[in-house]
């Protein structure tokens, strides 16, 4: 394991699936780690288990479609590591049992959850981030920070039989396009902005489909060729250190598909 991310201060927002792999996978590589979540017993359990490891990590327990929450859970990383290097925005959710699906069955309800988790708390956490990166002095890599936001294949590849869920289809699509608008306007300040679009992971959101038959063979014999299934979500987190360290340093307003074939399939 590499120290890629040695002296780095890494705040992620969620606990469970891609949030907790990346977490875990950061802390190993030198990262400094601050977790935030709304679910206080697997942030805690996340955080406990990187401190055993010997890695360091804080878990904060907040509600991100809140902005106030939002705002204190940033002040808070800050004094407790002093900086903030790099933001992770992963906190998401199925809105499917909230009445997210085809845009005509699609409930009101379902669409405002769904956007306001996955949409939202992406902006509310960005923006308290990028005023404490604007404030620092460029770094000796030659940047202020770096923002990485959860996307997602079905943005961009759509797929009608078994992903129908358009509420959370406009959520990752408006994360596209506002990481892109992100990325041309602080690249001046040196903030990097970009997108990791995973397809199918074995995380806790995707139960409904690893749990049907029809589904899980769908996407081993068509849809994810390469991988031949639902992916693994250590896969992700590889990726996604290396999007959040140096190692990615010239990379900014990319959209970075890690999907197993599904966007060529």
């Amino acid at each position: 394991m590499s120290d890629r991310m040695h002296g780095k201060t890494v705040l992620i927002s969620g606990t469970t699936g891609m949030a907790a792999a990346t977490a875990e996978r950061a802390a190993m590589e030198g990262a400094r780690l601050f977790v935030v979540g709304v679910d206080g017993e697997t942030g805690r359990d996340l955080a406990e288990r990187i401190r055993a490891s010997g890695g360091a990590c804080e878990f904060y327990q907040a509600d991100l479609t809140d902005a106030r929450a939002a705002e204190e859970a940033v002040a808070q990383c800050v004094r407790d590591y002093g900086q903030i290097d790099s933001l992770f925005n992963v906190v998401g959710i199925s809105g499917r049992r909230y009445g997210d699906g085809p845009l005509h069955e699609c409930s009101e309800a379902g669409w405002d959850a769904t956007i306001a988790v996955n949409l939202k708390t992406m902006y509310l956490l960005s923006r308290p981030v990028l005023n404490h990166m604007l404030s620092r002095p460029v770094g000796e890599n030659g940047l202020r920070g770096a923002i990485l936001n959860m996307g997602s294949t079905v943005a961009t590849s759509p797929q009608a039989d078994h992903f129908a869920a358009h509420a959370y289809a406009a959520a990752k699509g408006a994360i596209n396009s506002v990481s892109l608008s992100m990325a041309a306007y602080y690249a001046p300040y040196k903030i990097r902005v970009n997108v990791i679009a995973p397809g199918l992971v074995a995380t806790p959101m995707s139960g409904r489909a690893q749990t049907n038959p029809e589904i899980l063979e769908f996407v081993e014999n068509r849809l994810q060729r390469l991988s031949g299934g639902i992916l693994d979500r250590d896969e992700i987190a590889k990726a996604s250190v290396f999007m959040l360290s140096d190692e990615s340093r010239h990379v900014t307003g990319q959209v970075f598909n890690v999907d197993g074939g599904w966007s060529v399939a």
